[in-house]
């Protein structure tokens, strides 16, 4: 009987303990301004709230937009800046269903270039950000379709930087490299400045956010959009470059 009520015990302790992670996550992010869309993806409400006040915002043409990840050729006219969460699950659904028929459409063809700008919504999503900037250059975006790919089993997992840290060494990644780049203070400090220059000078309000930009304008893109409407922003801006 003791052996059964211990056993009660265990179940009840660790239940609390989920039950507590779970809020412990929730509260993070609504202290940050993000609020569960209901569609699987995270809004920035506070910012959101704000941006209904204000007109819309004008991206200077000279914007200093980050440059770290580089998929295409750098003459491409039109750049198509992807600014994502690696938790984020509308994030997942354009890196994986819609950029690869970009990429064959416009990519590999010198039309545009894509630039994945990293824009973390929670410690995990950081987490697996800072271990990106491990693995080796060519291998970024091969490593992003692997964390988006298995979004919800590291996100969901009970220790999600075990998990995140097995996918790494896959990627070549030993476990001392990671652990040292899960504390690399300078990656961390670029990735939240970047984070922060989206929200505040872009207007970005959720993930995923884009910005389209060619020598005539910077155009803002908020959401996830059908593979259609892209091509009908991308061919807008190509033959304005003609």
């Amino acid at each position: 009987m003791m052996g059964l009520e211990r056993i009660i015990r265990i179940i009840s302790g660790v239940c609390a303990g989920v039950i507590v992670y779970l809020a412990a996550g929730w509260l993070y992010l609504d202290a940050k301004g993000f609020e569960y869309d209901g569609n699987g993806g995270f809004v920035l409400v506070r910012q959101a709230q704000a941006a209904q006040e204000m007109q819309a915002r004008e991206i200077p043409l000279n914007y200093a937009f980050p440059q770290d990840h580089v998929l295409g050729q750098a003459d491409a006219p039109v750049t198509l800046y992807e600014y994502s969460s690696f938790g984020c699950f509308h994030c997942a659904d354009f890196h994986l269903d819609i950029l690869p028929e970009l990429i064959k459409e416009y990519v590999d063809k010198g039309l545009v270039r894509v630039v994945f700008v990293p824009l973390p919504i929670d410690k995990n999503s950081m987490d697996a950000a800072l271990l990106a900037e491990c693995v080796a250059k060519d291998k970024y975006f091969s490593f992003a379709n692997v964390l988006f790919k298995k979004q919800r089993d590291w996100s969901l997992a009970f220790r999600p930087q075990k998990v995140l840290k097995q996918y790494a060494a896959l990627s070549g990644v030993s476990d001392d490299k990671a652990s040292a780049c899960l504390k690399n203070d300078k990656a961390a400090d670029k990735i939240l400045r970047d984070r922060q220059a989206g929200l505040s000078d872009l207007g970005i309000t959720g993930t995923p956010s884009f910005v389209v930009s060619s020598k005539e304008k910077n155009e803002l893109i908020s959401g996830f959009r059908p593979l259609e409407e892209f091509r009908l922003i991308l061919d807008e801006h190509l033959a304005a470059h003609k």
